[in-house]
């Protein structure tokens, strides 16, 4: 038995960062449910490579690179976007990176405190892509008095940690972020919400030694034993992307296994 409000078949759904990892991921999950989908990154090679894994599928989609947090880039792949498809459903921002340094150089420590340089890329590419990615497309959205943004954040969103400040506080930051336009655009139809990670190493993107390595550790850091798979989140994303959500918005979702309720 199927349940229609489940369906997003024929979707147009923008994926912005989804050329390898979680997003990568994401666009998948949305190809096989029957969207169409637009796949950004900041060169070509990953977003034409997931593209062309969709069109092997069966499904539509197109690759676009830009750098999400600068104004320009998003205004252009939008308007790409909008003229091969025709409208936007669904806005995935799925940027994201991180640097681990105390904010200076603690006595006994190895590492180098943040330069200015690096708070301000942390925080960018964490927390200004999704800000970026939203100007850009709301006015559409907003015009057709329906849609759905979905932010992806990390199970940071919950717990801060030593040495992680700024990109623990950009992923807290998307969280509120994702609150306060759940809000502004609630009379306009168009929902908000945001999903948080926990650890789903990218085995195309490391050594077989490195991703066994991150697997033995899950088991005794993940309360499921395990880390995530880089669909997992995408089958949350197709969920918040449907009728079936119709009534959620301005909410964060973790998909981390149990880490962030794990206590010390």
């Amino acid at each position: 038995m199927s349940i229609p409000q489940f369906d997003i078949t024929g979707q147009k759904v923008l994926l912005v960062g989804a050329g390898r990892g979680i997003g990568k991921g994401i666009a998948l999950v949305f190809a096989e449910a029957g969207a169409d989908v637009a796949v950004t990154g900041l060169t070509d090679v990953g977003a034409t490579r997931v593209a062309d894994e969709v069109r092997a599928m069966g499904g539509k989609a197109i690759a676009l690179s830009g750098d999400a947090t600068r104004s320009a880039d998003m205004d252009r792949i939008v308007q790409a976007v909008l003229s091969q498809f025709g409208h936007v459903d669904t806005l995935v921002n799925c940027v994201g990176d991180a640097i681990r340094k105390p904010v200076v150089k603690l006595p006994g420590g190895t590492r180098d405190g943040m330069t200015e340089e690096d708070w301000h890329h942390v925080v960018d590419i964490n927390l200004t892509e999704a800000f970026q990615g939203c100007r850009a497309i709301g006015e559409h959205l907003i015009e057709r008095q329906q849609g759905n943004v979905i932010n992806i954040s990390g199970w940071a969103s919950f717990r801060g940690r030593p040495e992680s400040s700024a990109y623990d506080a950009a992923k807290a930051g998307l969280m509120r972020f994702t609150e306060c336009l759940a809000q502004e655009w609630a009379p306009f139809g168009v929902r908000v919400n945001c999903i948080a990670p926990g650890s789903f190493p990218d085995p195309e993107q490391m050594t077989p030694d490195a991703y066994q390595t991150r697997k033995d550790a899950a088991t005794g850091q993940v309360p499921l034993g395990r880390v995530g798979y880089l669909k997992e989140p995408g089958y949350l994303a197709v969920f918040l992307a449907s009728p079936a959500a119709a009534y959620i918005t301005g909410q964060t979702w973790a998909v981390d296994g149990g880490v962030s309720i794990k206590h010390p």
